[in-house]
């Protein structure tokens, strides 16, 4: 457990972001301004979160006054390059807002990690970085052995497998064994505009299209000397599929508007659910890039071909959860682990942690059982307890039901001042959330 200081303006996203961390054991103490950080004393924590764009002074002065005290930054889109800067003088990490809970975890999980073994800390072991695979069944551990041996290497490495298998896991493993020392940034290309993402990835210089008002570094600057994981990057246009293959071939970054590149050096981790050379076949995707990155192809099996793994799964996280919960280690009934096998897991690892996370909430005494599981086949009238193991568990979830459920008797100031974000902040989720504005509201007075 690690004593945490989170440093959030925006209401909503605070209390989400302290619930997530409380459910993983940490100890947290929640404040909306830097000058409320400083009063808590920053540098007796293990960990520092902030976000850049704060009311007041901005997170990232904290780099400043916080001594050896890791700090990790989080920035919307619009603002990407406030934290590629912050990374450069210093943060461990970076997260893009919104961010799933499993992101966020993981994030915290790598620099407490690496905090102990640089001896700034015990709250983590430095053992392998493999460790958060539980695996038993041959592919799996095939999956592994690649991943171990590419590791120490510059190599590119592309990681296919379904969503929800764990590939950006396997991506944070691959960099934590390599000898890289700057930071393992993570983009996903399919969570960004079409029209944000050249920008985001490689930067701009001021007047390169509208609304460019300032010359900005992108996410390529920030992983300069760590590595690049870019998920889903089949979804990548081709312009960007271009820029991304010059930096491989020239090791060198050109801004979007600019005349002259920059040298980077970056290791760059890719995945996809996609199947690539079907994509390359139909022209969506470049060849010689597709070349490029797959030095090394890591596939990662779907949870229903790794049927010998799953009650070993099950127990990790049945263990993980009871502790978070504070509660006595549960075990799984017969009829359970049958559920368990006999479900097809189309969600892969990550339904299959969210199930047996629904269960500790829901258990009250014995074994768990397969009604507690909430699958498919073992549903019955617990609707009532909620869909607390989708993917609707994640802030950008609990906003878009938010809005969604009160956008016809709510203005648009009301709708932001409940969910406690600024009306532009509204606007902006509304974009990536893809939820317009209703058109047939009365104007507001």
């Amino acid at each position: 457990m690690a004593k945490i200081l989170l440093v959030e303006d925006e209401r909503v996203i605070r209390a989400e972001i302290e619930r997530i961390l409380k459910r993983d054991g940490h100890e947290l103490v929640a404040v909306a301004s830097v000058a409320a950080a400083e009063r808590e004393r920053p540098e007796c924590f293990d960990l520092v979160i902030t976000d850049v764009r704060l009311s007041g002074e901005t997170g990232d002065v904290l780099l400043e006054r916080v001594g050896q005290v890791p700090v990790i930054v989080m920035t919307s889109y619009g603002s990407v390059s406030a934290a590629v800067d912050a990374m450069k003088r210093g943060a461990a990490d970076y997260l893009s807002k919104p961010f799933e809970p499993q992101a966020l975890s993981a994030a915290v999980d790598r620099v407490l990690r690496h905090r102990a073994s640089m001896g700034l800390g015990d709250e983590r072991s430095n053992g392998d970085p493999y460790d958060i695979v539980a695996t038993q069944s041959s592919p799996m551990q095939e999956t592994l052995r690649w991943a171990r041996k590419v590791a120490p290497t510059e190599a590119s490495v592309l990681i296919l497998g379904e969503s929800g298998t764990g590939k950006e896991l396997i991506a944070r493993a691959v960099h934590n064994q390599s000898a890289r020392a700057g930071a393992f940034v993570p983009v996903n290309c399919a969570s960004i505009p079409e029209t944000l993402l050249e920008s985001e990835l490689f930067g701009h210089e001021k007047g390169a299209f509208t609304g460019a008002l300032s010359r900005q570094e992108g996410l390529v600057h920030a992983a300069d000397g760590g590595t690049l994981f870019l998920d889903e990057i089949g979804e990548l246009s081709q312009a960007a599929q271009a820029r991304l293959l010059r930096i491989l071939q020239q090791r060198e970054v050109r801004r979007v508007g600019a005349r002259k590149a920059e040298s980077v050096d970056i290791r760059l981790v890719a995945a996809t659910h996609r199947d690539v050379p079907m994509l390359v076949e139909h022209g969506e995707f470049r060849a010689d890039l597709y070349f490029r990155l797959k030095v090394v192809e890591i596939e990662l099996p779907p949870l229903r071909k790794r049927g010998d793994d799953i009650p070993a799964l099950a127990e990790v996280f049945i263990a993980r959860a009871t502790t978070k919960l504070g509660r006595q280690p549960l075990e799984l009934d017969s009829d359970a682990v049958a559920a368990m096998r006999a479900h097809k897991w189309p969600g892969n690892v990550r339904e299959l942690q969210h199930a047996v996370e629904r269960a500790a909430i829901l258990h009250e005494s014995g074994p768990i059982t397969a009604e507690l599981l909430g699958l498919p086949s073992s549903r019955r009238s617990d609707r009532v307890a909620g869909d607390v193991n989708g993917d609707d568990a994640s802030l950008e979830g609990y906003m878009r039901r938010f809005v969604l459920s009160h956008q016809d008797e709510l203005s648009e100031t009301e709708l932001a001042k409940r969910l406690g974000i600024s009306r532009k902040t509204l606007w902006e989720r509304r974009q990536r959330m893809g939820i317009p504005r209703r058109e047939s509201r009365p104007p507001e007075q």
